[in-house]
């Protein structure tokens, strides 16, 4: 029997002071990108394309609309706002930067709040990290940063026939070490950014260029809280190249990088509320009981 109380797992329920530090996450993360020049959009919460973005479709809500075509509920927000920016709105604004705070879902009744950010056509990830930046240091959030390149998990695949991505998905450390290779054995234990010219200085060219954009980025931010793990594989279908997350612990605060869209390259990240609310709310009650 289902209480009347109840509420599906994995939704969320806001009221009260957790519903005011969301309000306040979304109010500040909204000021400043609207200070930075990002319009805001809210796209439908129905699509016809989120399988173009989520790798397991078991995680997608499907429906039928009036026609009985197959369409979704939203469970990622960047195809999407993409797609609506290029294909119905590119006749009516040549703005490039958006930002959209709404929630995302998927199966079977998980309830995900994020801000979002695509700056379309831009190919320099710093451009949007360091925003993510800006909006954890005003929220008094200190995450870690991690930058991975999804470029390195895929050649090491090629460049080693027992390699497999599956092994990257679960960060098999014992068998690339088990590959006794010197540069394969460094590369695995990287991470920071002073430690990746001794890498380059061995490995293969291909993997050379890769780390190379990995140590520009760095460059770029100037943040001492962040690592490299050039041997993470993204979940998400789109990340083509450098990317990162925010994490604190077990908890992803933000995850952001460089994609296409077609022809389009963009950068973009998804602050997700609901980890960070936790995590300001945790902090409050700790000061509190101090």
């Amino acid at each position: 029997m289902i209480l009347e109380h109840e509420i599906p797992n994995g939704s969320k329920l806001y009221f009260g002071a957790s519903a005011k530090v969301k309000r306040r996450i979304e109010n500040v993360a909204s000021e400043i990108l609207d200070a930075n020049g990002y319009q805001e959009i809210v796209t439908p919460i129905f699509s016809y394309h989120q399988h173009l973005s989520i790798a397991d479709k078991r995680q997608l809500i499907s429906v039928n609309d009036a026609q009985n075509n197959a369409l979704s509920l939203r469970a990622d927000s960047t195809i999407d706002v993409v797609r609506i920016i290029e294909k119905r709105l590119g006749s009516n604004t040549e703005h490039k930067k958006w930002f959209y705070i709404q929630p995302v879902v998927t199966y079977p009744t998980t309830e995900q709040y994020q801000v979002g950010v695509e700056f379309m056509g831009e190919k320099k990830l710093s451009s949007v990290l360091g925003l993510t930046m800006s909006i954890f240091e005003k929220l008094d959030v200190k995450p870690l940063t991690q930058i991975s390149n999804i470029k390195i998990p895929e050649l090491l695949v090629e460049m080693f026939e027992t390699l497999s991505i599956d092994d990257f998905k679960h960060i098999n450390i014992d068998k690339f070490i088990s590959l006794k290779v010197e540069w394969l054995t460094k590369l695995v234990y990287l991470q920071y950014a002073h430690q990746v010219d001794e890498v380059m200085a061995i490995a293969p060219e291909q993997i050379v260029q890769e780390l190379q954009k990995m140590k520009n980025l760095c460059n770029d931010i100037k943040c001492d809280n962040t690592v490299l793990a050039p041997m993470y594989y993204a979940k998400m279908l789109y990340y083509d190249e450098v990317f990162f997350r925010c994490i604190q612990g077990n908890e992803v605060f933000a995850r952001g990088g460089r994609y296409k869209n077609g022809d389009l390259t963009s950068v973009g990240f998804a602050i997700y509320t609901d980890a960070v609310c936790e995590a300001i709310i945790n902090n409050t009650n700790s000061e509190q009981s101090s």
